[in-house]
């Protein structure tokens, strides 16, 4: 899959992933490598 556009949480960085629990595209500083989550939803369960 091929993921374009501004990450959702900073929209100012291209995104780069895909949180697997919202769906949201997000860059590298938003998202969670070891959980697949984005940090909104990271920190929602408590991984951050």
């Amino acid at each position: 899959m091929s993921i374009h556009g501004l990450c959702q949480v900073c929209e100012s960085m291209a995104a780069e992933q895909q949180c697997q629990q919202c769906g949201a595209l997000v860059c590298h500083t938003h998202y969670d490598e070891e959980t697949g989550l984005c940090i909104n939803c990271a920190s929602a369960v408590g991984s951050r």
